[in-house]
């Protein structure tokens, strides 16, 4: 009875020492809320808010009018069709890098991990020139391309190349830590009992990392829809060609437009909080599961 009591005594006080180690005044909290409050409304709410005010200034026809432009449908397909390149690449690559750094050993590892890195290091600006450098007219390979007839600078190859460039990180980022932690004891055991190497990527390795790839992929989308700076190098700007939707809202603004400039931006920002939905579901989807593996594991042990 004894030993009940001073380990019941025990566990309360640990959850008392618990609760006080993370209670504060309640100055403090309202504090704390209403700068995170203050910044959410100011930098993020304010000027979605602004977006849609601007968009819908001048009536809904108007809106409308300026989605149903011929250039802005241009730039929206455009936009999509770069994404639907763009994305399964990265998805292929983000597999591969992810698999090989957390599940081998080999030379020059550390290196890979480290140029996955760098499209976060380098000016989306000075990637699109690297391009222009290498393909463009002038470029190393720019009198070859133009004798063989094929574009690449100012055509969908050059932003598609930009466009990969700067997103490839996403899916393999969200991979590698997550494939690291999971180890590789449940890949040996599968080909141990024989499992091919295929069969233990699609039976074991893939239902352990699906809602972090998808988290990688929805990331990775996003930034290939809202990129600039690289697109913008290489495009050329030809309207009703290379413009994606970026583009094609700084040509509006500038030409005044504004109304027209909101109205694509809009498409922009929806595209964004949808992002946002997707994300907070596959977070949450991502950890329901773990929280039923973690159950699994203590009815097991």
């Amino acid at each position: 009875m004894s030993a009940n009591v001073a380990a019941r005594w025990t566990t309360q006080t640990r959850r008392f020492e618990k609760n006080a180690a993370t209670r504060e005044p309640a100055w403090v909290k309202a504090a704390l809320m209403t700068v995170a409050l203050l910044f959410f409304g100011l930098f993020l709410l304010l000027p979605l808010a602004t977006v849609f005010a601007e968009a819908l200034r001048k009536g809904w026809q108007v809106y409308f009018a300026a989605l149903a432009e011929p250039d802005a449908r241009s730039a929206m397909v455009l936009t999509l069709l770069v994404a639907a390149i763009a994305v399964p690449l990265n998805l292929i690559f983000g597999l591969a890098a992810a698999w090989a750094i957390a599940k081998f050993d080999f030379r020059g590892k550390q290196l890979l991990t480290t140029l996955i890195d760098l499209p976060f290091s380098v000016s989306p600006v000075i990637a699109g020139l690297i391009y222009v450098l290498i393909f463009g007219a002038q470029g190393w390979f720019g009198p070859w391309l133009i004798e063989n007839d094929i574009k690449m600078i100012f055509a969908v190859p050059g932003l598609v190349l930009a466009t990969v460039f700067v997103t490839f990180p996403f899916v393999a980022r969200e991979l590698i830590p997550l494939m690291q932690a999971q180890g590789r004891e449940e890949e040996e055991a599968a080909i141990v009992l024989g499992a091919s190497g295929w069969k233990t990527f699609w039976y074991v390795t893939l239902p352990n990392i699906k809602w972090g790839l998808i988290y990688g992929v929805v990331l990775c989308n996003a930034r290939a829809m809202g990129e600039f700076g690289a697109v913008s190098v290489v495009s050329g700007h030809i309207r009703g060609r290379t413009n994606t939707l970026p583009l094609h809202v700084e040509i509006l603004y500038n030409e005044y437009q504004f109304a027209a400039a909101f109205a694509v931006a809009s498409l922009l920002a929806l595209l964004a909080l949808l992002t946002l939905i997707i994300k907070s579901f596959v977070e949450w989807q991502g950890r329901q599961s773990m929280h039923t593996s973690q159950n699994i594991s203590e009815v097991i042990q």
